[in-house]
């Protein structure tokens, strides 16, 4: 068993952002900071000081600032910068798997992977440096050619969730710098750490290609800092990941400036298990997105709706398979399922799970509490399968929790219908061995996602699609395919190559 305890995991913490390059420092004032502590344990990490309403202005002014000098510089210069990000990401790949570790309590290889989605992300958006295209088009008039060109956006404002503390802040940074733009990101109160180490090898990043450390700015927070990048007329876009009620928060406020939303919200996912499928397939691609990360992925599937012929050889499998999941301290060999953030999670858990046995359900498995010897505490439980009727309103709730919700079908229109049927269209999937019922899912009148994936769960996305989702998932999309359009403005060109001026529609006016 790894060691842990409070003065094990603040040296972890400690020597890992020093090899980031984070300067050590007293602790701040208690009234001013942030206390990082680990899942793991709950014991405190490192203190960090929360920026003020000047420090949160002089900061955007900054980033402002050196947009208008940045916006200028080449894209291949610009994607120099993300190029050596990416080295320095790789040579401290294991520093900042274990800060993600310690302060999302990820285990070790989804850690790992994280931080590698960083590094797959540089690479995408250094080739993206020479392939920011735009398009030219037949015009109507003689002597004249139609084009549109795509120009850097602005200051964008990065708000980050505790569950990819890393590789979400890297999916907006990356493209958004390659596009010309400056980066200003508030992360998660609970991933402080990381993001300390992240905004350390940027700046080195800069410094070594000769770019101004002013193209990204750290602010520490909550909410007030939040609002303040919210409202900053000077903040183009405002990119922000987190629940539905801090999107319908964000959204009307960024409009009524008439600013630039990229929203990630809320992620209610299913799978529908088809009589044809490979079970053990789907048990596979269930069970690690049912489970993986404690069930605190936006991605992470919440529901399978199986065919009732197979319902309970699937349901059985699964359970088999839970019961082997080690649950424990992230850091041990052998552990799939390391803890909650918190004990609110744990309570919100125990409250869905009532819920669900009021409204008809039946607990299958799991939902205990795990006493993990870790030192001072930590928040570990055993992730939870429930059978449900098709009708009830916890299933149509997201809880950041492993509980897999299973319903029944007869027939495969009935399976989307009741795939649709949440607010919520982030990740799909669909286990079948039948091509109809395949290309049905992915048709327009079948789910409607913004992932839809075939034999293969709903988490693990690949950086080369865009990543987001529909409804009050928030319709924002990033990372890959043509998501770097959100970080730039268009514009559409006429030139006039001739020596007549004819007018567009064959209006005339002399």
């Amino acid at each position: 068993m790894t060691a842990t305890g409070p003065e094990v995991l603040r040296e972890r913490a400690t020597n890992a952002l020093s090899r980031c390059g984070v300067e050590t420092s007293p602790s701040a004032d208690v009234s001013t900071s942030i206390t990082a502590r680990s899942p793991i344990d709950g014991s405190r990490l490192r203190t960090v000081t929360i920026a003020d309403a000047a420090t949160v202005d002089s900061a955007v002014a900054t980033a402002h600032d050196t947009f208008l000098r940045w916006r200028t510089v080449p894209a291949p210069q610009r994607g120099a910068v993300v190029r050596r990000l990416g080295q320095l990401l790789t040579e401290h790949k294991d520093d900042l798997a274990e800060l993600v570790t310690l302060e999302a309590g990820k285990i070790t290889s989804e850690a790992l992977g994280e931080v590698q989605e960083m590094i797959d992300i540089c690479e995408f958006a250094v080739g993206l440096s020479r392939q920011l295209y735009g398009r030219t088009m037949a015009s109507e008039r003689p002597g004249h050619r139609l084009m549109e060109t795509w120009h850097p956006l602005g200051v964008v404002g990065v708000i980050t969730a505790f569950n990819f503390p890393v590789a979400v802040w890297s999916w907006n940074t990356a493209v958004a710098l390659v596009c010309g733009d400056t980066v200003v990101w508030k992360p998660s109160e609970s991933a402080s750490l990381t993001a300390l180490a992240c905004d350390a090898l940027l700046r080195r990043a800069a410094r070594d290609e000769g770019a101004p450390d002013g193209i990204h700015q750290l602010v520490h927070g909550g909410t007030d800092v939040g609002t303040m990048i919210v409202d900053d007329p000077r903040i183009a876009l405002v990119s922000a990941t987190g629940s539905v009620p801090m999107g319908r928060a964000v959204a009307p406020r960024v409009a009524a400036r008439f600013g630039r939303c990229l929203l990630e919200l809320g992620g209610n996912n299913a799978a529908v298990v088809a009589p044809s499928a490979d079970l053990d397939l789907a048990v596979r691609g269930i069970v690690f997105s049912a489970a993986g990360t404690a069930g605190q992925r936006c991605t992470s599937l919440r529901r399978v709706i199986v065919h009732s012929s197979i319902a309970d050889e699937l349901v059985s499998r699964i359970v088999s398979a839970y019961t082997q999941l080690q649950v424990g301290n992230p850091f041990d060999d052998g552990v799939l399922v390391g803890p909650l953030i918190g004990e609110s999670a744990y309570t919100a858990m125990q409250s869905a799970l009532d819920r669900a046995v009021s409204e008809g359900g039946t607990i299958e498995c799991g939902g205990e509490r795990v006493d993990v010897a870790t030192g001072a505490g930590g928040c570990y439980v055993t992730p939870a399968v429930v059978r449900m009727p098709a009708q009830s309103g916890i299933v149509r709730e997201e809880t950041f929790a492993p509980i897999l919700y299973v319903m029944t079908y007869d027939d495969f229109d009935e399976a989307i219908a009741l795939h649709n049927d949440v607010p919520q269209g982030l990740s799909s999937a669909v286990f079948t061995l039948d091509q109809r019922e395949a290309e049905r899912f992915l048709a327009a009148d079948g789910s409607d996602c913004g992932i839809t994936n075939v034999n293969i769960g709903t988490s693990g996305a690949e950086i080369g699609g865009a990543f987001g989702g529909e409804k009050e998932t928030g319709g924002g999309r990033e990372s890959g395919s043509d998501a770097w359009k959100t970080y730039m403005r268009r514009a559409t060109n006429t030139v006039n190559y001739s020596t007549e001026l004819p007018l567009a529609q064959g209006v005339e006016f002399t």
